[in-house]
């Protein structure tokens, strides 16, 4: 993703197409200075006169993951350096993992140009956060440094600048690693605890794995534990 500046009403398009590429983790990232300086209102207006966003690409997934069936199933890494507005921190919120440089700096600034954030950040910043932290940028719209993010848990590891895309990548090359099927029921879990509460995540926990315990991965799984080895997983 290349967006050292704002962006544009076809920036949805290009990050659909980025991060739908990867195989069992994905990595999310921007080049430059800064990672985003925000959408472009001047274009992006009249498509949020319309109450809409832009439209996709044909089979390109949500980027914001708004749309729960048209969400990436993958993890997805994200590293960030510099300066980093408004749908910039919503991208952070719909993925899984975090890094960011030590020079970047947050600021959900929607309520200084008069409107409100519309691409999650209302609904998962308190999630990610807790309610008070997260009014406490989303009303002042005062923008935050990365050790703030870090104490607040909106990112998980702040590095030397210049350094957060090599540690993103490690850390997304750890989780491909690991066995897909148990990966993806993972996110699945989490997010279903987030979208339809605890009670039904709980509910489906057994189930869910019993689906899973008669795979390849499962039966290679429980071999390198005896053999006491890493997995080779295959992903069925």
């Amino acid at each position: 993703m290349h967006s050292t500046s704002k962006c544009t009403e076809r920036w949805p398009r290009r990050m659909a197409s980025c991060i739908a590429t990867a195989a069992y983790a994905a990595e999310c990232c921007s080049h430059g200075d800064h990672f985003t300086g925000g959408i472009d209102l001047t274009e992006w207006a009249p498509l949020l006169k319309q109450g809409r966003f832009p439209d996709l690409p044909e089979g390109a997934i949500d980027p914001l993951g708004l749309d729960e069936s048209n969400r990436l199933r993958k993890p997805v890494v994200m590293a960030v350096q510099g300066v980093c507005l408004t749908i910039g921190i919503e991208l952070l919120l719909a993925t899984d993992i975090r890094v960011a440089a030590a020079n970047a700096r947050f600021g959900q600034i929607e309520v200084k140009r008069g409107i409100f954030p519309a691409g999650g950040a209302t609904v998962r910043l308190m999630q990610e956060v807790g309610w008070g932290n997260a009014m406490r940028y989303l009303l002042t719209g005062d923008e935050f440094a990365a050790l703030e993010a870090l104490r607040l848990g909106l990112v998980q590891e702040v590095v030397e600048p210049g350094k957060e895309l090599t540690r993103a990548v490690e850390i997304a090359q750890t989780v491909a690693a690991q066995s897909p099927l148990g990966v993806q029921a993972t996110l699945v879990s989490a997010r279903l605890a987030r979208t339809q509460g605890e009670v039904m995540a709980l509910r489906r926990l057994l189930a869910d794995l019993s689906s899973i315990m008669s795979s390849e991965d499962a039966a290679e799984g429980l071999e390198s534990f005896r053999e006491r080895r890493p997995g080779k997983f295959k992903g069925r």
